[in-house]
């Protein structure tokens, strides 16, 4: 049964916040590994994160169990304790009555959780979670590029 989800484990990396920024995705279903990245030339770690999580779910080719592995307590945080729900009903406002940064990627996003209701998990990044740290690779390895 374990076997049925798509696992997708994602990380975002900046050298210089703002700066160039790269994205890495791991995905798993089964055997099968497909690893994908990209690279921005400004931009901020956060971004980088949202971008491979979103990039991650558009790779994704039919309806099954997606589970999103991810470091970033600004993502999994903002789906799994409401932020993003928060930010939508107070006009994309934030506790702070700040204006919420990534909007347009927030909103791409909530469009593909529609699609495929993932469930969000946090990993301890930079510590012993082979593909975490494999997503990290490569996202560093596409700022490089």
């Amino acid at each position: 049964m374990h076997n049925d989800v798509l696992k997708i484990y994602t990380d975002g990396a900046c050298s210089g916040n703002p700066g160039p920024g790269g994205w890495g995705v791991v995905m798993i279903f089964a055997e099968h590994i497909k690893e994908l990245s990209g690279a921005e030339q400004d931009t901020t770690n956060n971004r980088m994160e949202l971008l491979a999580v979103i990039r991650g779910l558009e790779a994704v080719t039919k309806k099954i169990a997606v589970e999103i592995y991810s470091d970033s307590s600004y993502i999994v945080n903002a789906i799994n304790q409401g932020w993003l729900e928060n930010w939508q009903r107070s006009g994309w406002k934030t506790a702070n009555k700040d204006s919420v940064k990534n909007q347009d990627l927030w909103q791409k996003l909530i469009e593909l959780n529609k699609e495929y209701k993932p469930k969000y998990i946090k990993v301890k990044g930079h510590s012993t979670d082979k593909y975490n740290n494999r997503a990290d690779e490569l996202a560093v390895g596409a700022i490089k590029r």
